[in-house]
This record gives C-alpha cells, structure tokens and sequence, in this order.
C-alpha cells in the first residue's frame, strides 16, 4: 500500500510517500480502508521527537479515521465489506485495575492508533474491530475525521471532568486547533459563556461564529487581563488547556474560586509552572484528560447527526500531499481540522 510515513524525526520535510507493508490482521481485529485522516497535534509530536513511537521507526501517523471495511479477521460480526465506518483510537487492555475500575483512558496498556501503532496516514489501516464503529450516513468521512479524537476529548474534558453546567464562564484555548473549535461549541450546547484566544487577528471571527462571546489575539493582548475584564475581575469557571509553558501557567490566573483547569495536551512543551498559592487559596482543581470512552463517542456523533456539533475542516489534501499538510499544521495557519484524504 501507499502510505505518508517517516523514517527520522524532524519536520514536514520528512515525511516521505512511498511503498510500505500492508497490514495484517488477526482474529477480532478488522481491516479499514481510509478515507479520511485527521492530523492532529500529537502528530507532530512524533514527528519531531517528542513523543518518539514505541514501536520505533519507520512509523505512520494518524489517529483520527474514517473509512469502508476491507477485511474482518475471525470471530469478527457486526461488520462488512464495504460498511462506512469510524475507529475509535483508544486501546485499553481490558484487564488492568484501572480497567476493571471502568477507567479504561488510564490503563497500564493505553495506547493510541497513530501513536503507538501505525495509523491513518496511509490506504489501509488495521485496528481491533471493538473499536470500529458504524459511521451514520447523515456524516461524510471527512466531518467524521474529525471526531473521534479532538472533539471527543473536548467532550469528556468539559462533560465528563469539569462537569460544566449553564451559566458558567469557559476559557477555551486555541480556538482554531481541532480541539479548541470543538471545546467552543461544547461549552456552548451545555449552556455555558466562552472566550477563546486565537494567534491572528484573521481567526477572530471564525472563532466567534462557533459560538464564542469575546475573542483574544494571545500574540497582541494579555488573555489573563481581557478574562478578568471580559469576567468583571471574577475569572472564569473553567480552562480548557492544551498548550503548556507559559500559557499553562497563566491560565491558572484567569480562574475564579473552585475553578476548574483541565489539561488535555501539552502541544509546545511538556512542562508548566504551578502558582500553588492561587491553587489553595482558591480550592482549585487541576485536572487532566486523555480521550473519553466509546459510549462517549457514541453520543457525540448523535449531536453531530442531530446538527448540535458540526467538526471543523480547515481543509483536506490528498494523502500523497501529506508534507504540505504537515507545513500546514505547523505554520498554526489552520481553523480547525486538517485531513488526508484518499
């Protein structure tokens, strides 16, 4: 098969196309031909060293799937040939305490299609046929793309751990990153007020038409001081962060007391400084996220279906394009998700 994999760490320019093994796959375990990839941040990561594969290199990227069944392995039911369908990325032991716990995004085993096994970037892909699910027809395999790892991890991040409820203000980071358009409309179905931060001044109204009330250049302005401005000197309920560094640390400043900051990435570094005393003397909680469940992903697509959540393309290129889309993501010229597409 064809596939846009690397061979060494470093940028877009190593991402190569050309000829790789196709994948085999076993009892329970089907394969999927891609339609539709989504990268992501964790994507670049990789890439570059930050986050090496554990299988090594070569490796091909690729969390986010959409696509047709091409094969089932034995004991396999429930799909067929030819089926539309969407992988859910996350593979959990199944056996471990933390599963057994019903916490399965924290098993001993966790790991990611793309990340810890080659993934969409690529014709084929094979994956635990747990893990594949139905792709309703009201959803074309470029929105679906854009799913199943950024939109519901937005979910889980505002539904599931902040448990954000009306009324209540959000600080949603990014606003054009797959994660940050999702965490907007999120917070907005459960009721809540957000303001979000771009990088340019052209992404300001795209992220207001997702819903978001006040919108901060982060390059131009001070987004702890137009929180408190926007908040009237309270700060907001709830963070939604996935940067690191410096914009960690300073989201910690922009809560109100018993805020909530969640942390679900760290896309420029994997460190934050902690301000404790804002921490105690304000009973905040810092929590963190990885992904969510099935079920979870489930109800995310009956909003999608429902027209309540619509996934964000920025723009797709073909999978042999694969290196300029990677440019692309880099250069943080997107508003929402960028797709392979086969």
């Amino acid at each position: 098969m064809k596939a846009a994999l690397f061979r060494e760490h470093g940028g877009a320019e190593k991402i190569l196309y050309e000829d790789y093994r196709d994948p085999t796959i076993g009892a329970g375990e089907a394969l999927i031909r891609v339609r539709a990839c989504a990268l992501n941040q964790v994507d670049m990561l990789l890439l570059d060293g930050r986050f090496p594969p554990p299988e090594g290199l070569p490796h091909v990227n690729g969390c986010e799937v959409t696509g047709t069944v091409e094969a089932t392995g034995a004991g396999v039911t429930g799909l067929a040939r030819g089926q539309r369908v969407i992988i859910f990325p996350g593979f959990a032991c199944g056996r471990c305490e933390y599963c057994l716990l019903g916490e399965r995004t924290v098993c001993v085993r966790y790991g990611y299609l793309g990340a810890h096994k080659d993934g969409g970037y690529a014709e084929l892909v094979q994956a635990p046929a747990a893990n594949v699910l139905p792709l309703p027809e009201a959803i074309g395999f470029e929105a679906g793309a854009a799913v199943p790892l950024a939109m519901l991890t937005s979910w889980h991040a505002l539904v599931a751990q902040a448990e954000l409820r009306p009324g209540q203000t959000v600080l949603v980071q990014a606003a054009g990153s797959g994660v940050g358009s999702a965490a907007i409309q999120i917070a907005r179905l459960c009721g809540a007020r957000v303001i979000t931060t771009v990088g340019s001044d052209d992404k300001v109204e795209f992220a207001k038409a997702l819903g978001a009330e006040h919108v901060v250049n982060y390059r131009t302005q001070d987004f702890v001081e137009e929180t408190k401005k926007w908040t009237g000197k309270r700060g907001v309920d709830v963070v939604v962060e996935h940067i690191g560094g410096d914009t960690f640390e300073r989201s910690v400043y922009a809560l109100t007391r018993l805020g909530k900051l969640v942390t679900i990435g760290s896309h420029d570094t994997h460190w934050g400084r902690l301000d404790l005393r804002h921490v105690y003397s304000k009973n905040l909680r810092i929590l963190g996220t990885n992904l969510g469940s099935i079920v979870e992903l489930k109800t995310v697509l009956d909003h999608v279906v429902r027209g309540q959540l619509r996934p964000v393309v920025d723009r797709a290129f073909p999978l042999k394009d694969a290196r300029a889309a990677v440019q692309h993501v880099l250069d943080r010229k997107n508003k929402g998700k960028v797709l392979l597409v086969s």
